[in-house]
Formats: structure tokens, sequence, C-alpha cells
């Protein structure tokens, strides 16, 4: 037993190595799969003393290997096969979901609007709530003008709290994210009762596509190390 913390971003072997891909694979001093066995164990509880989260984990597995094309190829030949939003109406179709709840940022209101659009389309009954919902003041919570977008004017908090009530309220079966700032979304998470997913997350400089500066981070983003 290893006192490290574990660390599976660190870990040296090949994923095919790997003690959590094969019962016999390596593992480094840190391993979880290793150390932690009781808490392995604890999970499995998890799954099956819960019908409901066993179904759900179930049905995300079944759906990630519905995401890959030429299976019967051999695994060189595996390549993905569908969409982030074309896995999620899919995903939601296994579990006999309806009602989809839509979080999105205002700054992403044009996207929100083709997202709603895919999802009736799909089937869906899709409850929307913008992050200005509510319309109040950030000066409510303690923000000062100087740390505003804009200081010369009054300005909306976003209120992910209010935007989950309204999709309880509304009874939502799956909570889709999208483009809430950092922050906003953990406190969405904190406050819905429905399972979340998230289609796209925010990044103002690099149009909401995050992994750029980590695809980067050897050369046009290396400041970040």
């Amino acid at each position: 037993m290893s006192n490290e913390a574990p660390n599976c971003a660190r870990c040296p072997y090949k994923p095919s190595e790997r003690l959590c891909r094969n019962e016999d694979g390596k593992f480094p001093g840190f391993c979880p799969t290793r150390n932690m066995s009781e808490l392995v164990e604890q999970s499995l509880k998890e799954y099956k003393n819960n019908l409901g989260i066993c179904e759900f984990a179930r049905q995300a597995t079944i759906q990630e290997g519905d995401g890959y094309s030429n299976k019967g190829h051999g695994y060189e030949e595996i390549r993905g096969s569908k969409t982030r939003i074309e896995e999620i109406m899919g995903f939601a179709k296994k579990l006999n979901y309806k009602r989809l709840g839509l979080a999105f940022c205002v700054g992403l209101r044009k996207e929100a609007k083709i997202v709603e659009d895919i999802f009736s389309s799909g089937g869906f009954d899709v409850v929307s709530a913008v992050c200005n919902v509510g319309g109040i003041s950030k000066e409510r919570i303690g923000v000062n003008k100087d740390q505003q977008i804009n200081p010369d004017a009054r300005e909306a908090m976003c209120n992910p709290i209010l935007q989950a009530m309204i999709l309880n309220k509304e009874q939502t079966d799956l909570n889709v994210l999208l483009g809430l700032c950092v922050g906003h979304d953990s406190l969405f998470f904190k406050y819905a009762d429905a399972p979340c997913t998230v289609l796209a997350v925010k990044d103002r400089v690099l149009g909401h596509n995050p992994l750029a500066a980590v695809y980067n981070a050897d050369s046009y983003y290396r400041n970040l190390k």
C-alpha cells in the first residue's frame, strides 16, 4: 500500500498494459486500482444496490460503444461515428427521457436556439433557461462596478442556481449545459435535481474549444507550463 495520492494522469504505462485495463497489468505506486480496493468494491455496491443508477451506467456504457463504427474489422479500424449532440440524444432515448433541460449562456444564445431546434426535431420536449434569468444585479452578491465587464452599466448576474431551480420545477429528465462560465457550471451541477451532461464549455479566447490550449501546451501556449 502506497501513501502517494492517486495520480492516474501520470501513469507511465500504455493503456493496454495498465492494471485498470488488464487484470494482470502493471501499476505505479500511486495506482488507486491497486491501493484502494475497498473503494472499488464500494463503488460496485452503488451500482448493485440502486437499479436506477445501474441502468443509467449500463446505458451510458452501451452509448459509448454505439459511438464507434467498424467494430467488426479489428481494433485498428475502429473510428468515431457520432457527434456529441447525437450521443446526447441517443443516450436520452435509451433511457426513455422525454424532457431535456438546456442551461445556456447568453453569449451562446444563437447556438442555444439551434440546439433547441435540433432537440425538438429529435422528438424531445425542451425547457431552456439563460444564464441571466431573473435579472438580478451583480451588486446584489457583492460585485463592485469595477469588477464588472462594463463598469458603467448595470449588469445582470449569471444565476445558475435559478437556472437549476427552473429546470427542477419543470421536472426535466436530463439537463444539458451549453457554455456556462467556470464556477457557474459548478453551482448548476450542485443544485440540479436531474442528471446533467455538457454539450460545450465556454472558452472566450479559443471559440469554446479549450483543448486547443492543451494541444499547443508545448508550443504556442507553452507559457501555461
